[in-house]
């Protein structure tokens, strides 16, 4: 893992084995002896380990445990260890206890063990850490994933991901059900200021347009889709559908005419919509790409986190612009001819139905119009 590029400050909590001292217990020596293994325990654990007797208040008034064990040189070695007296279970004619050298029951022998043992959820973990530099940890976290699924693990051992990488992937979840809701409430919006079901659809579709522009940035830029992107690409769709909705808003006010101005047919109105707004739009695209470049570029400490968002906005809004113009009033006009149809089928249903019962007397002429019956006279 070392190898990784951008991967700093690699440390783990597996330490080196610590020199230890290991107390093999003839159990059966001690046992006629009068000592038991948790009696030799509770006597070394004092002299070993310590017991807090006191406290003490320092002068920045934190208060300390005062610790009573050992010398390090006596806790160390192997002679004084093995001259320490442990108190039997038997009595001496005076009624005190008898007192066992600790050599005469247990054999000291000098060893390793570990220097941490670390467990989460009852299991044993080793944790590993590390710093992310000159790549986005996005990046760096899909190499140590590859890394690691290339390990032949042994039975019973997994790895998970923490820290920063774990919640960027529950906010990634949670920026994906954003953007569902964003593109909810924008068709809402939408639907209750155009007083429309359909002109809001034409405006949401330079909203797909911005994909192709996305994933070609982040393809140029060597990046990957992670949660900055995700938050680049919710901007998008406000400025896209904002440059959607001066085309369309613009067409419907031609269309009718407003402010004493002579009405125009529709397509005269998309054209001419897009040749009025096509300055406005090239305005705004502009100004946010060029708003966006030293994020995009990485231009500042800790950028390279950010950079995603920056590509994102870049690519999806240079597409989007450029294909609003295009797609927009094809979408709208086909909306258009389709809501048409619709208010026509609608609108002929009660003539149908008021027809209906003069279908049924088909065959049998009314009363004004059967012929005057002839009289006949003689005269």
């Amino acid at each position: 893992m070392a190898a990784i590029p951008g991967l700093t400050d690699l440390d783990s909590s597996m330490k080196d084995d610590r020199p230890t001292i290991e107390v093999r217990i003839r159990r059966e020596l001690a046992s006629d002896l009068g000592v038991g293994v948790a009696q030799i325990g509770n006597a070394l654990r004092p002299l070993l380990a310590g017991d807090a007797i006191s406290s003490w208040r320092a002068p920045d008034d934190e208060n300390y445990d005062v610790r009573v064990r050992l010398p390090k040189d006596a806790r160390t070695g192997m002679a004084d260890l093995s001259a320490l007296m442990i108190a039997s279970s038997h009595a001496n004619a005076d009624g005190s206890p008898k007192m066992v050298p600790l050599r005469q029951i247990a054999e000291l022998v000098p060893t390793t063990g570990a220097n941490q043992i670390s467990r989460r959820d009852l299991n044993r973990e080793v944790e590993l850490t590390a710093n992310v530099a000159g790549r986005s940890a996005g990046e760096v976290a899909r190499d140590v994933k590859a890394a690691l699924d290339g390990v032949s693990w042994p039975a019973g051992y997994k790895y998970r991901f923490g820290g920063s990488t774990k919640s960027m992937n529950e906010s990634f979840g949670y920026a994906v059900s954003a953007l569902a809701l964003a593109v909810i409430f924008i068709y809402m919006i939408l639907a209750s200021q155009f007083a429309s079901f359909f002109q809001p659809v034409a405006i949401m579709t330079s909203l797909p347009l911005t994909l192709a522009g996305v994933f070609a940035a982040l393809l140029l830029f060597g990046s990957t889709l992670n949660m900055f992107s995700i938050i680049g690409f919710i901007m998008l769709m406000g400025l896209v559908t904002k440059n959607a909705i001066l085309l369309v808003d613009f067409a419907n006010q031609a269309r009718h005419g407003v402010d004493g101005r002579e009405p125009l047919s529709r397509e005269a109105a998309l054209v001419e919509a897009a040749r009025v707004r096509l300055r406005p739009i090239l305005m705004t695209t502009l100004a946010m790409i060029f708003g966006m470049v030293p994020l995009a570029f990485s231009l500042g400490e800790g950028a390279e986190q950010r950079a995603p968002m920056g590509q994102t906005v870049i690519g999806g809004i240079i597409t989007s612009s450029i294909l609003t113009l295009v797609v927009v009033p094809v979408i709208y006009t086909y909306l258009d001819d389709f809501g048409a149809w619709l208010r026509r089928l609608w609108q002929g249903k009660p003539a149908a139905t008021a027809a209906a019962p003069a279908r049924a007397d088909v065959g049998r002429p009314a009363a004004s119009d059967r012929p005057a019956p002839v009289e006949a006279s003689a005269e």
